[in-house]
């Protein structure tokens, strides 16, 4: 099985119509979806997802963001798969993202804010601290 790691299919990747594009990307590398849920996010979630931004002054767009609509959350499972989906999704910025990652091709950034679709978890810790916040009601 390897390891495990949380996406985050964003608002507006939902909204877009990119959850079956942006899941297919981590399918046809070889990893396995294990789990999958649709969410609404509440400041709860977010503030425990994102403890150490809580105070940083771009948190409140930020969470505003991310409670914009739908949300949805997967676990992605095999081997060395935290540092490979985030080289599948590419830099954090659209506009810096290299062509052929998530964010490169489908990320945007605008006046009014980047919208780059997705988060991954960036370390195996990470990850299985994000699942379980995610995923641990179950």
């Amino acid at each position: 099985m390897g390891e495990q790691t949380l996406i985050l299919v964003k608002p507006d990747g939902v909204q877009r119509g990119l959850i079956g594009e942006i899941l297919r990307r981590f399918e046809a590398k070889g990893y396995t979806v294990q789990a999958l849920k649709t969410v609404r996010a509440t400041d709860e979630l977010l503030a425990r997802h994102y403890a150490e931004h809580v105070e940083k002054p771009f948190y409140p767009g930020m969470a505003e963001y991310m409670k914009s609509g739908i949300i949805v959350a997967a676990i992605i499972a095999g081997d060395r798969v935290v540092q490979a989906v985030r080289t599948l999704c590419g830099a954090t910025d659209p506009t810096e993202a290299a062509p052929g990652t998530i964010r490169g091709d489908l990320g945007r950034s605008w006046e009014n804010g980047v919208f780059n679709l997705v988060h991954s978890s960036d370390s195996p810790q990470a990850a299985r601290r994000e699942i379980s916040i995610w995923f641990g009601d179950e």
